[in-house]
Order: C-alpha cells, then sequence, then structure tokens
C-alpha cells in the first residue's frame, strides 16, 4: 500500500471515528440536551423514530433510582443465612410449580439441556415466581444511569438495547417496568441479553419475557446453554455448569442458593 494512501485511509478512519463519538450523548450536564443527544445517537444506530418518540418524549430523571445505584453495599450474609432465609418459604411452591409446568420444563430441557429445577428455583429467587417484577419505569431508569456519570457507557448500551426490544415488537414502553437498574420479566433479564437470549416459547410471537412463564423460562434456559450449561451433568459447586451459574449471577453465596434449591426440587 502507497504511504499516501494509507494515510488518507487513517485520516478517513480517524474522523469518522471522532464523528462517532463526538455523535455519542456525553454523561451529566443538562437533561433534557442530554436526552437529545442520546435521540439522534439511538436514530443513528437504526431504531425506528416511532419508538423512540414512543420511548422518549416527555422522558425525566429519576432521582430514586440514582439514590438505589449509590446506596449499594456490599452483600455480607452467609449461604446458611441467605439459603435459610429464601428457600424454605418457597420451596412448596415451587414443587407445586414444577408440576403445573412439567409438560413446558420437559421440551424446555429437551431443546435447551437445562433441568426444570434449576430455571424453578432461579424464578423463585428473582421475583418469588412472578410476584415481584418490579415497579421502576424501564426505559426512565436505564435512560437515568446512562445520563449519570458512575456508569454511562454500561446504561446508555442497555437503553439501547431496550428500545430494540420495542422495535422489533417484543414489548411496550409501557410494559416495560422491573428493578430499579433496568432488569425485567419473571427471571429479571437486562435488555442487552433479553435481546440476545429471549426465545418465543408459547407461540405468540413475541418474546416476552414479563407476562409469558413458558418464554421467561425458555430464555432463562438458552442464557444458560449460550454460556457454556452441559445437559446432563451436576450443577452444584465446583462443577462446570455452577460456573455458568455465576455467569447469571457473579455472587456465590446467591449461586449456591440456586443449586442449593435446585437440588431440593429435584429430590437431592
Amino acid at each position: 500500500m502507497r504511504p499516501l494512501t494509507a494515510r488518507l485511509i487513517f485520516t478517513a478512519l480517524w474522523l469518522g471515528s471522532t464523528a462517532v463519538l463526538a455523535a455519542a450523548a456525553p454523561c451529566g450536564g443538562d437533561f433534557g440536551a442530554w436526552l437529545a443527544g442520546f435521540k439522534r445517537e439511538a436514530a443513528a444506530q437504526g431504531v425506528s423514530q416511532r419508538t423512540i418518540q414512543s420511548a422518549l418524549d416527555g422522558m425525566t430523571y429519576d432521582p430514586a433510582v440514582i439514590t438505589r445505584d449509590h446506596a449499594q453495599g456490599v452483600f455480607k450474609q452467609s449461604f446458611a443465612q441467605f439459603a435459610g432465609r429464601m428457600v424454605p418459604p418457597r420451596l412448596s411452591r415451587a414443587r407445586r410449580l414444577l408440576q403445573k409446568y412439567a409438560g413446558t420444563l420437559s421440551g424446555i430441557e429437551r431443546q435447551f439441556g437445562v433441568p426444570g429445577p434449576v430455571l424453578v428455583a432461579i424464578w423463585g429467587l428473582e421475583t418469588d415466581f412472578g410476584a415481584d417484577l418490579g415497579r421502576f419505569p424501564t426505559i426512565r431508569a436505564l435512560a437515568t444511569l446512562a445520563y449519570d456519570c458512575r456508569r454511562p457507557d454500561k446504561f446508555r448500551g442497555e437503553l439501547l438495547a431496550a428500545l430494540r426490544i420495542i422495535d422489533r415488537g417484543d414489548l411496550s414502553p409501557a410494559e416495560m417496568r422491573g428493578a430499579w437498574a433496568g432488569e425485567m420479566g419473571q427471571t429479571q433479564f437486562l435488555p442487552s441479553s433479553y435481546l440476545k437470549f429471549a426465545v418465543d416459547y408459547d407461540g405468540r410471537r413475541r418474546r416476552d419475557l414479563i407476562h409469558s412463564v413458558p418464554d421467561a423460562l425458555a430464555s432463562t434456559a438458552n442464557y444458560l446453554r449460550g454460556h457454556g450449561w452441559q445437559r446432563g451433568q451436576p450443577w452444584g459447586e465446583g462443577t462446570a455448569n455452577f460456573q455458568v451459574l455465576l455467569q447469571w449471577n457473579a455472587s456465590r453465596v446467591y449461586t449456591k442458593t440456586v443449586a442449593y434449591f435446585a437440588e431440593q426440587l429435584a429430590g437431592g
């Protein structure tokens, strides 16, 4: 390659990268100005104007989300404390649900390789089997966290993913409610994971992890398979599947509780 041509290509690439950085919405400052910048970024990323307007027009900053984010503390409970608090009150209902959804769970295991007890254990620990999905409007929570300068890149990506979920017809902005950090659905998916791993298991032509239990359980199995779940293998501490469960939640205490709960359901 000739030196002048190389310099011209380098200059073009540098100018292109600079334009992308300039188009990205920086954190902080006036929220309205930040939001306008983010709308331009979303449009440049291919999100439809219909979705941008329906999801973001009239959006306001939520200080309660930032309060929750800044108040996070170190998880200090032992496995015995956490499992003792979380598993016994849920065990009998989990067994009933394991029977109620036996056919669905059997089909999911055939397709994705993840046993029903593991999925029901995650379901119970995440949202008490759908009883507590969270009350925060997802788009507003993510916009607030993307605007805040603590982790703007992470949450700007999650906000874009949430808009793409709307764009492909899985959920409306009003349906997207969940935890303060943007997790949604029966087993609490961040939008980026929702976008990548959600499946339409009930055949209703949309991936609905909020209202559809089959979609939520199958999508959870798809997530675990996508992170290396080994069909037919154990999931206790020290196994390869336990390491996969740590991809779901990095807390060893939480993951040991999932494994213990699932073992109780499996009769171990």
